[in-house]
């Protein structure tokens, strides 16, 4: 079996497990990874090796670009400070701490102790997002969760490539040249990625093709992230800065229709993209193990010391920098609350970006000799992402159900029909006056019926809303309207593929009218 076909089958046998997932409501990434190692374990599938740039280009651009741009700027805004001190300190932190335990119980040298310290210090955007859209945290929660795991990546990137570079050449490390590169990787990723944003952003707003919009929305993950590589600067930082810009804007960008695709189709690449490479993270532990020399077999030891040394210098920053942003903020007084830092501290699983780093460690130093303990760095990072997402992942809903921090759906659905209740209201109070001032007077007496049609439409949608207060489920009358509707739909779809069999209306016409029974169902289930 060639490795090509191990790669189809386990997009089909991820694409399974991330559906039946969704469908049993688990942790996806948990269970792919668990689906991956059980695959990879046994003995007739080949060794499946995968090039550095396989991770770093092809797959992490666009789910790092729909990552970054499931978060805004104004929630930036709201906790930029508590993930300043985590995207520095506890990043530092956590390379410091990894690197001495992985020193004290590892044949690692220092320098592939620092490598591998650096390579797990920070938290993976794109596991953070995969295993945060099934908890219903408060926005400010959800917003410092992925506000953190999007920007400690450039700190650990800085930490890598000085690890890397003290490794392969044996030069020394540096405060001043530390910080000098910091500043180019990520002030460079920033600024690249704003510019970016910044002209995508005004050829969409000219553009009205699906088609071109939709390429265009899939490649400038891909175009940040080159641009910014060749320019010696941070990828990773560019591509996440052009997401929240993008992201922030795109209610702006194109039309209803046009956006409604692009939605789509990210959806279908990240979905795809997602199962597929958290499988690789669990198919990879095998393949790395099998490349470990004699005296690094005691990596089935290390990797739950250094999962808990992750886990627990965590714990160790979280809670005591909680306790004082709360105690600044009561001024003293009050007892302080342990749910956010608990669920904070829990969310912080390792994902894509650490294998990403470790399969792009180089494989010889400056001298040509191999790079000492390559495979078992390898090793230990895809252990503990591994673990992390097993045992993180399958207990963070737990967690945060035990906080008592998660909104209840009532409380979100009251929240939605606010909203639609006071957007539907200005738009009334706007067709009553375009009534009032006769603007439409120049449409003859066509414009009395469309402003009587659109008036009954907002009316109804205010009732629908009001509707959604009521307790008692049976006593719903928007509920109903939309269950006599769904069977009407049922009925009207039957009678056209009829209509299609007996021959009379073409195929264009009925997958025109089928794509406006779809698009009513998926609207009636959205609000159902």
């Amino acid at each position: 079996m060639t490795g090509l076909i191990v790669i189809l089958l386990l997009v089909v046998l991820a694409t399974a497990v991330a559906t039946g997932a969704r469908r049993w409501s688990l942790p996806a990434p948990s269970l792919l990874v668990v689906a991956g190692l059980i695959v990879g374990l046994m003995p007739w599938v080949p060794e499946v090796r995968l090039p550095p740039h396989v991770i770093s280009v092809l797959v992490l651009p666009p789910l790092l670009f729909a990552s970054a741009g499931e978060i805004s700027v104004r929630d930036l805004r709201t906790v930029w400070r508590p993930v300043t001190a985590l995207v520095f300190g506890l990043v530092l932190a956590s390379a410091v701490a990894v690197g001495f335990v992985a020193r004290a119980i590892t044949p690692l040298t220092a320098a592939g102790a620092f490598i591998l310290g650096s390579v797990l210090a920070s938290t993976d955007p794109v596991a953070v997002t995969a295993l945060g859209r099934r908890l219903s945290l408060p926005a400010r929660v959800q917003a410092m969760v992925q506000a953190e795991s999007l920007f400690n990546d450039a700190t650990s990137l800085v930490l890598y490539k000085v690890a890397v570079a003290t490794a392969v050449t044996g030069s020394v490390v540096t405060v001043s040249g530390t910080v000098e590169q910091f500043l180019v990787l990520a002030g460079g990723g920033v600024l690249i990625g704003a510019v970016v944003a910044a002209l995508v952003a005004l050829i969409r707003r000219r553009t009205e093709d699906p088609t071109l919009e939709t390429v265009i929305a899939l490649v400038t993950p891909y175009a940040s992230y080159v641009i910014a590589e060749q320019s010696h600067t941070s990828g990773v930082t560019a591509v996440i800065v052009s997401g929240v810009v993008l992201g922030s804007a795109g209610h702006r960008l194109g039309n209803a229709p046009v956006r409604l695709q692009v939605h789509a189709v990210y959806n279908t690449l990240t979905f795809l993209l997602e199962s597929v490479v958290f499988a690789l993270i669990g198919l990879e532990i095998p393949s790395a193990v099998r490349h470990l020399a004699h005296d690094e077999r005691g990596w089935p030891l290390w990797v739950p010391v250094i999962t808990f040394t992750v886990l627990a210098i965590r714990l160790l920053w979280i809670f005591p920098l909680s306790a004082l942003i709360q105690f600044r903020r009561k001024g003293g007084d009050g007892r302080l609350s342990w749910r956010v830092p608990a669920v904070l501290s829990w969310a912080g699983t390792r994902g894509v970006m650490p294998l990403a780093a470790a399969l792009s460690i180089p494989l010889t130093t400056q001298a040509g000799a191999p790079l000492p303990h390559r495979s078992l760095i390898l090793t230990l990072t895809t252990g503990t992402i591994a673990l992390t997402l097993v045992f993180q992942g399958f207990t963070l809903a737990p967690v945060v159900r035990r906080s008592g921090i998660a909104l209840e759906p009532e409380h979100t659905a009251r929240e939605e029909a606010r909203t639609r209740r006071h957007i539907a209201k200005a738009a009334l109070a706007e067709l009553r006056q375009l009534g009032d001032l006769d603007q439409l007077a120049g449409l003859g007496t066509a414009a009395e019926t469309a402003l009587k049609q659109a008036r009954r439409h907002l009316e109804a949608r205010i009732h629908q809303t009001e509707d959604a207060q009521y307790n008692d489920p049976d006593a719903r009358p928007a509920d109903a309207y939309r269950e006599i509707r769904r069977t009407l739909i049922a009925i009207e779809a039957a009678e056209l593929q009829s209509l299609y069999q007996a021959n009379r209306i073409s195929n264009a016409t009925r997958r025109r009218i089928q794509r406006e029974l779809d698009l009513e169902e998926a609207s009636l289930r959205a609000r159902g």
